[in-house]
C-alpha cells in the first residue's frame, strides 16, 4: 500500500472511532508525525489522562500503554505491537521489593515509569526522568529505594545530597552503554554542545552541557539553535530536533543504539490496530486500583 494511501486510512480510521494517537519521540519519525501528540513518558502520560477520546492507541513501549490504561481504566488502551517492550522494566520484579519497608525505616519505593503495572502496585509513587527531582525532593522520606535505573537515581541523588538512596541495578540497555570516550573524542573534535539523558551512566553524564529528560534535551535544542550537537538517546528525537533547528548539525555516537522495540511502531500495524482494535492492554482490576495510585500521586507532585 502506498505510503500517503495508508496514512489517509489511518486518519479516516481515527475519525470514525474516536482515537488519540499518542507517539513517543522514539517512534519512527512517520508514526510521529501521524500522530495527535508527541512527547516523552511524562508528557504522554498527561496527555493520556487528560483525553476526552473514547480510544487511546499508544505508539510506544508495553508499559507506556499499561500507564495509560491505569490513568484511563474505562477507555480502550491499543498498542501497535504487544511485543514492543521494555528491557529495563524487566529487570525488576516483585520479589525486589520484598522486605524494603521492614529493612529500611522511614523509606519510599519510588519506581521509575519504566516498570509494569504489578511493580507500581507495590510503590508509593512514579517518577520520569522529566519530574523525578522535584518529585523525590518533595517526599517527606529521608531513605529514597529508587528502582530500576540506577543511572537515573545516581544522577538524582547526587543532586539531593540530604536524602538516603538505595538502587536498584536496573538500566536501560542502550543509555547504559553510551560509550565515555567515544563521546569525549566527539566532543574535542566538533566542540558541540552533548546533550545527556540521565540514564547513561555517570561518566557520560559528566560531559553533558545539558542533561536532562528527551523533552529537556529538545528544549535546549530549540532554545540554543547551535551549530551542532552531539546527542546523547535515542535516535528518534532527531526528528523533532530537526524540526526546531534545521541549520543544525546531530551526532549520535555509534554507541547509542536505536532502540528495537520503539521502532516496532509502524504505519502498517498502527493501521492494523485500528482496523482489529487489538491488540489491547488488559490489567487486572486489583491491580489497576493499586497501581494507579502511585501514578496519580506523581500527576499530583508534578
Amino acid at each position: 500500500m502506498e505510503r500517503e494511501v495508508l496514512k489517509e486510512k489511518i486518519l479516516r480510521l481515527k475519525e470514525e472511532k474516536d482515537v488519540l494517537i499518542l507517539a513517543h519521540f522514539y517512534a519512527n519519525s512517520e508514526v510521529q508525525d501521524i500522530a495527535d501528540k508527541v512527547g516523552d513518558s511524562f508528557k504522554l502520560a498527561k496527555d493520556a489522562q487528560n483525553a476526552d477520546n473514547k480510544i487511546i492507541c499508544f505508539c510506544g513501549v508495553n508499559f507506556m500503554g499499561e500507564s495509560a490504561k491505569l490513568l484511563n481504566p474505562d477507555k480502550k488502551i491499543l498498542i501497535p505491537d504487544i511485543e514492543s517492550g521494555c528491557a529495563m522494566a524487566d529487570m525488576v520484579n516483585l520479589d525486589d521489593l520484598d522486605g524494603i519497608k521492614e529493612r529500611y525505616d522511614d523509606v519510599a519505593i519510588v519506581s521509575y515509569i519504566n516498570t509494569k503495572a504489578d511493580v507500581k502496585s507495590k510503590s508509593d509513587v512514579c517518577v520520569t526522568s522529566s519530574n523525578a527531582m522535584k518529585i523525590v525532593s518533595g517526599l517527606p522520606n529521608k531513605n529514597i529505594y529508587f528502582l530500576p535505573d540506577r543511572n537515573l537515581g545516581r544522577y538524582i541523588a547526587d543532586k539531593l545530597q540530604d536524602k538516603n538512596f538505595i538502587f536498584h541495578e536496573g538500566y536501560c540497555k542502550y543509555h547504559n552503554f553510551v560509550d565515555y570516550e567515544e563521546v569525549k573524542a566527539l566532543k574535542e573534535k566538533y566542540a558541540y554542545d552533548v546533550l545527556v539523558h540521565p540514564e547513561c551512566t555517570s561518566e557520560v553524564v559528566s560531559l553533558g552541557d545539558c542533561v536532562g529528560s528527551t523533552k529537556a534535551l529538545l528544549d535546549y535544542v530549540e532554545k540554543t539553535k547551535k551549530a551542532g550537537y552531539i546527542v546523547c538517546t535515542e535516535e528518534g528525537i532527531l526528528h523533532q530536533m530537526n524540526k526546531v533547528s534545521p541549520k543544525s548539525e546531530f551526532i549520535i555516537p555509534t554507541s547509542m543504539k536505536a532502540c528495537e522495540d520503539m521502532k516496532k511502531n509502524s504505519l502498517e500495524n498502527l493501521y492494523k490496530v485500528l482496523v482489529d482494535e487489538g491488540p489491547e492492554i488488559v490489567l487486572d482490576e486489583a491491580i489497576m486500583e493499586r497501581a494507579s495510585q502511585p501514578l496519580k500521586k506523581m500527576m499530583e507532585m508534578s
